[in-house]
């Protein structure tokens, strides 16, 4: 009697390339990647630097002593008394605000006539303020904010767009402050066309 042998089906290896259930591990993440997101966290903490202050008509001005292009002291109760035209400008020497500056220089006449002084502010340097009050004949007083604390009392210090690129910056803005010291009237975003008669038109209703 022969013995009928049956073969037996071995079972096949799995491959380990199809239908593996082995987790993938994400790539290192390469240096230059890290960095990048390093300096995104250190602009969004720049850019939270911002201003939140927003002065209304009517409060008491915030007070400051700042240096002004000859490095004099100058603080606003020194001008008690006086109206006031504390103009915040983004930079010396740049079209806009040297426009805005002459302007001011031009009609600083007509407002002493109302009883009223002239100041700009911005970030830039005492000796910045020296050249560009030179340059241009400015005889009223640049106060130099570099640390911004005036600037951001007052609100101005904001973040800024253009084309699409965001900064910080001072947003060109004007308070008409009165002889209380307490904020008459604030132009906001202003437009250096025209400004000078918007102030005077100001100062023209105030008693």
């Amino acid at each position: 009697m022969v013995r009928k042998i049956t073969a037996t089906n071995t079972p096949k290896p799995r491959s380990s390339a199809k239908g593996s259930t082995k987790k993938k591990t994400a790539p290192a993440r390469s240096p230059a990647t890290a960095k990048s997101r390093t300096q995104g966290k250190t602009v969004k903490k720049a850019v939270s630097g911002s201003s939140t202050v927003e002065l209304k008509v009517g409060q008491k001005a915030p007070a400051f002593s700042l240096p002004d292009q000859n490095g004099r002291i100058r603080r606003l109760s020194d001008f008690a008394g006086k109206k006031v035209v504390l103009y915040c400008y983004p930079k010396d020497d740049t079209p806009g605000c040297t426009r805005e500056s002459c302007d001011f220089r031009d009609g600083l006449d007509e407002i002493h006539d109302h009883g009223a002084v002239v100041l700009g502010i911005s970030a830039d340097s005492v000796a910045s303020h020296k050249k560009f009050a030179k340059k241009f004949t400015l005889k009223f007083p640049l106060l130099s904010d570099e640390e911004k604390t005036t600037l951001r009392a007052y609100g101005v210090w904001k973040e800024k767009s253009l084309y699409g690129r965001k900064f910080m910056g001072i947003e060109r803005t004007t308070f008409i402050i009165n002889e209380q010291g307490k904020i008459e009237n604030i132009f906001q975003k202003v437009k250096v066309n025209g400004h000078l008669e918007e102030v005077l038109a100001e100062l023209d209703v105030m008693p």
